[in-house]
């Protein structure tokens, strides 16, 4: 389970941790990620980076995709870092030397048993205050992902199963069959 610093902290502070520590930090608390991810964890990272960067090079795209650790700093307010599973980012005016300033266009998160609130609830209302046009919460102990696609002001939700071929709203054409996935 994360455990979280409270206090006032700063970008400076989050990019002066040491290197072996993972954290993000959130309306300006350091929350470390204590734990190392499950296998299936990592090997639903592995498939679906897989599939999206397969998917954006087969069609010359300009989005670029990035699995964790990479930091993402929703805001210039300097007191938000997040660090997601995966994130596609299609203006590549957003990306730094740091990883990306600015919301990403599409967030995968892969939900850790110790916490799942934490992407239930807490990311879920950050990436959508952010501007997230759509996140992904896939739940590896529920063999669920939920699809939350921004529109105008609100996410849309729809559950799906690792049964189910999903469509990616930002993308006209790119499904993902969670069942041809060698899960």
């Amino acid at each position: 389970m994360p455990l979280a610093q409270t206090g006032l902290y700063t970008e400076a502070d989050y990019y002066n941790l040491p290197e072996n520590i993972r954290a993000e930090l959130i309306e300006g608390n350091l929350i470390y990620n204590q734990a190392a991810p499950s296998r299936i964890h990592q090997t639903i990272l592995s498939e679906l980076h897989t599939v999206i960067n397969n998917y954006i090079k087969s069609k010359n795209g300009s989005c670029r995709v990035y699995p964790a650790p990479f930091a993402v700093k929703l805001r210039e307010n300097r007191k938000t870092i997040v660090e997601p599973d995966i994130s596609v980012i299609c203006d590549r005016n957003k990306l730094t030397d740091r990883g990306c300033t600015g919301a990403p266009d599409w967030i995968i998160e892969i939900v850790s048993p110790g916490n799942p609130s934490h992407d239930y609830v807490l990311k879920l209302n950050l990436y959508a205050n952010a501007g997230v046009r759509e996140y992904w919460i896939v739940d590896p102990a529920r063999e669920t992902i939920f699809v939350y696609y921004l529109e105008r002001e609100h996410f849309n939700a729809e559950a799906h199963t690792f049964r189910d071929k999903i469509k990616v709203n930002i993308y006209e054409d790119l499904y993902i069959d969670f069942a041809s996935l060698d899960l």
